[in-house]
């Protein structure tokens, strides 16, 4: 890790102490005891550990969308900013009082830097510019997260973030699962039957909500298995059958063995609120990460690709017998049309097929927009700016992006941006594959967890685009998660929170 010098702590408290006090002079009595306090609070914020206001992001960050749709909208109101911001500014004045600032050398980076540029470079064009700069600096979020992840776990915070993490996915499934079974209301396009209505946490929609908890059961799944698999090894498996007494007798198994009986049920409450989500994309993503996950959970990935077919003709055995739940058998039986790219011009709309056509003539709008701008797009996040030049008769209001990651990126930022977007995820998906093959126990069930998450993530952005609501704190602290563990990728057994990384992550 490169380090700045920076200059004395104590000329820049001076610097600053001067300039509250000429701002305290210039401002009237009633703003200057509200930014008196404010600076207050942010003083005490930064005495505060840097992970705890980034765990605190994480768990409040998806209430932006509630909040906004109860008509309290704006950055006051973006507590996922806010706390992130108060983690930035503990973190750097760590820095500050150490006299350095951390800048790691993390493969990461270049994709990033790749598409972060293409994105400006993209909003020559841009309808808005302003919509489009709204973007870049939510990916410059992105860099710093990681940044901060990386340094905390350096002092032993990565359990902190993991647990933010895992605490942020059980409030959204537990409220899920209350809207769904207990509330007996909603809204009337997510009524499915009688009292029972789609979940939607504080997202505000089925279909990000159940795409969020697709971005966290893995994690608990995968460690689930890592403390299973870290339990069995430490049996005494010198007889074939071990006893009951042997079996509790032996060093750490209670604790792991509890471990993962945890981190099961933890699975299970996130499958249950994605599950009432009733959303295909969601179920999707999951059903691909779990296959994924099922692959290369055994060391061997010949027995993995062994349950993968076992799980794939088991579930057709299933939907053949009709032994499918009914919901997801509803659900499921038009999932091929759901993915399916045909022209919708002329389609006779009605019920049934209203959210299939509408998505479908969103991706025609966006491959216009890719038609008249394949190169560098219509501009960073100018996909509903441009909107009204390429809609179809039928539907002249915008859903702010085209339901498919890949169409929209496209449609935005080019040819050239789509690469650097795509490259980003190719990026993970071969760190984590490279760190798997030389680990084991929670070690390896944490990065078969993260496996999981970006495979979800590829597979639900299909139909869906999963970037809203502050999800990009929660994905840019799973890739500083990642990260950390693959610039420790030496080690096999146990993480450790406060091992020493390397500055070439």
């Amino acid at each position: 890790m490169h380090a700045l010098r920076l200059p004395s702590p104590s000329y820049l408290a001076a610097l600053l102490a001067l300039a509250g006090g000429l701002l305290l002079a210039w401002l009237p009595l009633e703003y200057g005891l509200v930014a008196l306090a404010g600076a207050g609070l942010v003083a005490l914020a930064l005495l505060l550990e840097p992970a705890l206001g980034l765990g605190v992001a994480l768990l409040l960050g998806p209430t932006r969308a509630y909040l906004a749709a109860t008509g309290r909208a704006g950055l006051f109101w973006d507590f996922g900013q806010i706390f992130f911001g108060l983690a930035l500014a503990s973190w750097l004045a760590r820095s500050l009082l150490r006299r350095e600032l951390s800048a790691p050398r993390l493969f990461i980076f270049v994709p990033l830097g790749m598409w972060i540029f293409t994105g400006a470079l993209s909003l020559y064009n841009a309808a808005d510019w302003r919509d489009g700069l709204n973007e870049l600096i939510k990916w410059i979020e992105v860099v710093l997260v990681i940044v901060i992840v990386y340094s905390e776990a350096q002092r032993g915070r990565l359990p902190w973030l993991i647990g933010a993490l895992l605490l942020a996915g059980a409030a959204q499934a537990a409220l899920g699962i209350y809207q769904y079974r207990f509330r007996g209301e909603g809204p009337e396009s997510f009524l499915l039957s009688g009292s029972l209505y789609r979940a939607y946490g504080t997202f505000e929609q089925p279909n990000p909500f159940g795409g969020y908890l697709g971005l966290v059961w893995p994690l608990a799944a995968g460690l689930a298995l890592g403390a299973l698999s870290q339990s069995l090894a430490r049996l005494n498996l010198q007889s074939p059958i071990p006893s009951l007494r042997s079996l509790f007798s032996t060093p750490h198994f209670p604790r792991h063995f509890l471990l993962s009986t945890f981190f099961f049920l933890l699975t299970l409450l996130f499958l249950a609120g994605l599950y009432v989500s009733f959303s295909r994309g969601a179920w999707l993503g999951a059903a691909a990460a779990a296959l994924v996950m099922a692959a290369f959970w055994p060391q061997r990935l010949s027995v993995g690709l062994g349950l993968v077919g076992t799980a794939l003709v088991s579930g057709w055995l299933l939907l053949q017998a009709g032994l499918v739940p009914a919901s997801i058998a509803a659900r499921l039986a038009n999932v091929a049309d759901f993915v399916n790219v045909s022209d919708v011009r002329g389609v006779n709309i009605n019920d049934a097929n209203f959210a299939l056509v509408e998505r479908l003539a969103h991706w025609q709008a966006a491959q216009s927009m890719i038609a008249a701008h394949p190169w560098l797009g219509v501009g960073l996040g100018n996909y509903g700016g441009a909107y009204p030049q390429y809609a179809l008769a039928n539907w002249p209001f915008h859903l702010s992006h085209a339901h498919n990651i890949y169409l929209n990126t496209w449609a935005e930022t080019g040819l050239v941006g789509l690469v650097a977007y795509v490259a980003i995820w190719a990026t993970v998906v071969i760190l984590t594959l490279s760190a798997l093959k030389r680990s084991s126990g929670l070690r390896r069930g944490l990065l078969l967890g993260l496996l999981g998450v970006w495979v979800h993530l590829l597979t639900h952005q299909i139909v869906d685009n999963l970037h809203v609501n502050n999800t990009d704190l929660l994905l840019a602290t799973q890739i500083g998660v990642l990260h950390v563990i693959f610039s420790t990728r030496g080690q096999t057994g146990d993480w450790s929170g406060s091992a020493r990384t390397s500055p070439a992550g």
